[in-house]
């Protein structure tokens, strides 16, 4: 790899591992979810989409169906899927690399790239590699780390580990809540969830709340 400049190293160090960390709360989530060592560190492995990872452990922690998991799950990673076009003209990856960049595709790798876009093409590639690969390795490290910890403390309701999914979900939510609309939007959901809870499926009403986006994004 060419040589890569201070900034981006600093910038792509510190947001992988500030991110990377936040892997020890999935980790007890997913035992407290039921989920055994193996099962949570795999989830990580090969799933790697933080949020969305969240919200599968969420909904089957609430009781839900695997099917309600899956579908929470692929609601929200489908951004994932934009980023990658966004991403596809400045790394220019063919064969296995493109599996690999699919696989590091996330919102702190993209954000990282782009915001080297002062710096030229080099700094993008550079950006995304460091900060993509960065947050696999301390994701899955600290996942490992948090779920035989929780494992360790047995009963995890006797911990309140039974918390960790919405505290680390809403942990993630909260910065992305920038603006008054937005911030509107992410409330109606939320009481729109609470009505439904009564009257839906466990995992479901996580799930209805893509009603509340698509009324705001046409009415935009």
């Amino acid at each position: 790899m060419p040589h890569v400049s201070r900034r981006t190293f600093r910038d792509s160090l510190s947001v992988a591992l500030t991110v990377g960390a936040y892997g020890v709360a999935f980790g007890a989530a997913g035992v407290a979810a039921g989920f055994s060592v193996l099962q949570t560190s795999l989830f990580s492995l090969l799933a790697f989409t933080g949020a969305s990872q969240f919200a599968a452990v969420g909904v089957v922690a609430a009781g839900g169906a695997g099917l309600s998991a899956v579908v929470a799950a692929s609601l929200l990673s489908t951004r994932n899927a934009l980023y990658s076009l966004q991403m596809a003209p400045h790394l220019q990856v063919t064969g296995w690399r493109r599996l690999v960049a699919a696989q590091i595709t996330i919102d702190e790798s993209t954000n990282v790239a782009l915001a080297q876009a002062s710096h030229g093409p080099e700094a993008i590639r550079h950006g995304f590699w460091l900060t993509g690969s960065g947050v696999f390795l301390f994701w899955n490290i600290f996942t490992v780390l948090g779920a035989l910890g929780a494992k360790s403390l047995g009963n995890p309701a006797a911990w309140g580990l039974d918390a960790a999914v919405p505290a680390a979900f809403l942990g993630l939510l909260w910065p992305r809540l920038r603006d008054a609309r937005v911030r509107i939007i992410a409330g109606v959901a939320a009481v729109f969830a609470l009505v439904m809870t009564p009257l839906l499926p466990s995992g479901t009403p996580i799930i209805a709340t893509v009603i509340v986006a698509v009324i705001a994004g046409w009415r935009e």
